[in-house]
């Protein structure tokens, strides 16, 4: 029997591949970044091509540190970054242009301008989603309009369009020979083109944004077997049997999967997940409904979601474009040489301000100045707004799962990269007003996606086993007064306000 699951992570800097064992414990890590193309204000892209050659040198680093093969694996799972739309040819597997990027705002006014036909909420109650670039369907359809030649290729069939799973997925079973082209329900749920209710693309949407049907991908769950990797990969012959939106797969790596239990992510981005089970539970508090997953024959998942654009992603920017530091593990010493935020706050409205706000229109500010002010107050800024967006959003899910009859949250679960930050994660505690807890297996993305591939192969026997391999590895409790709380939540929600309205004709 086969000791091992990989998870192939392909995340919005990096790839990442990792072997997990029955425990779920990690037993080796291949890691790759990738170029972060930014040819003018607003655009993100990445190089697909890349990635895929990245995805199989991980793969290579992985197993070599493992010292195993593919023989010793029982299944891959893929998990990745959600929205981030490639298109290719299906004759030669070669991209028709770069990814465009999850973060990219470029398609922002001809959403604006098809929201004037019903507002920005027209197709929320079908897909959960609002109007807004940070969703597949207007990437893509830009892609067709402005690419040379795309949209005679995808009117004759010779087009496909794919989240970065299913780019992985196509190559990794054989690409142009034979390639599955399959996506599962929590990455089609972000396209704003698939039906919550019936886990079918809409044609009506499709025709809204003018994108032919043939280059959809199948939507399947997520988790069964979708095919096997092609003969001459290093993982020759092993299932692909599973894939989660990163999100999605770091609430099932963090064992949240009934309804009530949460997690929140602090990546590039920061995403709380709230699942609600089998009932969708329509926000209306400015977060949005997704599929939070589906097992196999399984009825689907569904949860709220608190969608932060910028997290660590501020930390890269204070190193690489403010040179305030020289690497990410900086921040918290630079932040703790000072006893508090010296009244600057920072709001890091890059590309809008995602949920709760939704505010294409807003961009960057840092308030409150003084001469008194130093890098310092700025770094410590910097990471007081990672939590202070995160508590924006938990106050959304409080007033949606109290309207539905539910309880507040009492504990939440974090992970990812920026939870090793000790400061950041006790002042979480202290501006939620709630525990903050931390697993010992801090890569809960990656661990989610080798769950769903290990389930679908009968690896591990059920979600009460994958519960089991669940263990906090430090909490924190809050010891900030309410009065002082309260205080800077206002000054916070005032700093949000000045990065409002920035953006109009001449301007954008």
């Amino acid at each position: 029997m086969s000791d091992y699951v990989i998870a192939i992570d392909q995340g919005t800097t990096s790839t990442r591949a990792i072997i997990f064992d029955r425990a779920g414990r990690i037993v080796s890590v291949g890691q790759k970044e990738h170029d972060q193309i930014m040819p003018r204000a607003g655009y993100v892209e990445h190089d697909a091509v890349q990635i895929w050659q990245n995805v199989q040198e991980v793969i290579g680093t992985a197993l070599g540190k493992a010292d195993t093969t593919d023989r010793n694996i029982a299944a891959i799972g893929i998990t990745n970054q959600r929205e981030t739309t490639v298109v290719w040819d299906r004759r030669t597997g070669v991209p028709v242009s770069n990814a465009i990027v999850w973060q990219d705002t470029r398609t922002q006014p001809a959403l604006d301008t098809l929201a004037e036909g019903g507002g920005a909420d027209r197709f929320k109650r079908i897909t959960g989603l609002p109007l807004t670039s940070y969703f597949s369907a207007s990437k893509i359809a830009w892609i067709l309009d402005n690419v040379a030649g795309a949209r005679e290729r995808a009117e004759a069939g010779d087009l496909l369009f794919g989240t970065t799973d299913c780019w992985i997925l196509w190559n990794l079973t054989g690409g142009v020979e034979g390639g599955v082209h399959v996506t599962d329900v929590t990455n089609a749920s972000r396209t704003l083109l698939m039906d919550l209710e019936t886990l079918n693309w809409r044609d009506d949407l499709l025709e809204v944004f003018n994108i032919p049907r043939s280059m959809m991908p199948e939507i399947r769950s997520s988790s069964e077997v979708y095919g096997e990797a092609e003969y001459s990969s290093l993982l020759r012959g092993v299932p692909v049997a599973g894939i989660l939106g990163d999100q999605q797969a770091a609430t099932f790596g963090q064992a949240a999967f009934n309804a009530g239990e949460s997690k929140n992510t602090y990546g590039t981005g920061c995403f709380l997940m709230f699942q609600t089970g089998k009932e969708i539970v329509h926000s209306q508090n400015g977060l949005i409904t997704t599929v939070g997953f589906k097992l196999g024959d399984g009825p689907a998942h569904y949860a709220l979601e608190g969608s932060i654009a910028v997290a660590g992603s501020l930390i890269q920017w204070l190193r690489d474009q403010l040179g305030l530091i020289r690497s990410a593990a900086e921040v918290e010493q630079l932040a703790v040489s000072v006893p508090d935020n010296g009244g600057v706050y920072v709001v890091p409205a890059f590309s809008g301000l995602f949920a709760p706000y939704w505010r294409p229109d807003a961009r960057g500010a840092i308030v409150g100045l003084t001469r008194f002010s130093n890098r310092g107050h700025i770094a410590r800024a910097a990471l007081e707004a990672v939590a202070f967006q995160t508590r924006d959003v938990l106050d959304a899910v409080n007033a949606d799962v109290l309207a539905s009859g539910g309880a507040h949250l009492t504990e939440l679960r974090v992970d990812g990269g920026m939870v090793a930050n000790n400061t950041l994660m006790q002042f979480q505690a202290d501006v939620l007003g709630v525990p903050v807890v931390r697993p010992q297996v801090a890569e809960t993305t990656a661990l989610g996606a080798a769950y769903v591939a290990g389930l679908a192969v009968g690896f591990w026997s059920g979600l009460d086993e994958l519960r089991a391999n669940w263990r906090e590895d430090r909490h924190w409790l809050p010891v900030q007064g309410a009065a002082e709380r309260e205080r800077q939540l206002r000054l916070w929600r005032k700093a949000v306000t000045k990065s409002m309205d920035w953006i109009d004709e001449d301007s954008a």
